[in-house]
């Protein structure tokens, strides 16, 4: 059975691109056709909403690409509720590159969505200025990210000089 991924994307090397902390403001999407575990076609496409998307395009614009899955590191709740609606899996806490994440995912270790922090602080009222809050929470997933991806480096790393 084929499946179309779509994966958000800091960079467009294809399955060795960065995943970025967020799909909405990602400056691209590699999507991925898998039919089991095997790759069958990738394709890298620029996000035109980067930097300026108003919430709900996202998703549209993914389903527009017959995607049945979407990996991101993270997104917000109105994104998931869409990405439901249009039937398609939303799934946060990606990481590493897109081989990894979908390694992840297929190996049942990247499973379901939880909302961001930063969509999170908008439900509780919390925020003071969108713009600000918006740019903060931003910065801290991708320093967050970067911690995680930078772990893992280090771990292969120590495993390879242990040979």
């Amino acid at each position: 059975m084929r499946v179309a991924v779509a994966v958000s994307v800091d960079d467009k090397i294809g399955l060795d691109s960065a995943v970025s902390p967020h799909f909405g403001r990602c400056p691209y999407y590699v999507l991925v056709e898998l039919d089991g575990r095997k790759v069958w076609r990738v394709k890298t496409v620029e996000n035109p909403y980067h930097g300026r998307h108003e919430r709900g395009q996202v998703p549209g614009f993914i389903k527009s690409h017959g995607a049945d899955v979407m990996l991101a590191g993270g997104m917000g709740r109105r994104a998931i509720a869409l990405f439901q609606q249009y039937g398609i899996e939303a799934v946060t806490g990606a990481a590493g590159t897109v081989r990894q994440a979908l390694e992840q995912y297929l190996g049942g270790a990247l499973q379901g969505a939880e909302p961001c922090r930063e969509s999170i602080a908008h439900k509780q009222g919390q925020v003071t200025s969108e713009d600000e809050e918006d740019e903060v929470s931003r910065l801290r997933e991708e320093i967050e990210m970067l911690r995680r991806q930078l772990d893992e480096a280090r771990t292969r790393l120590d495993g390879l000089m242990a040979r």
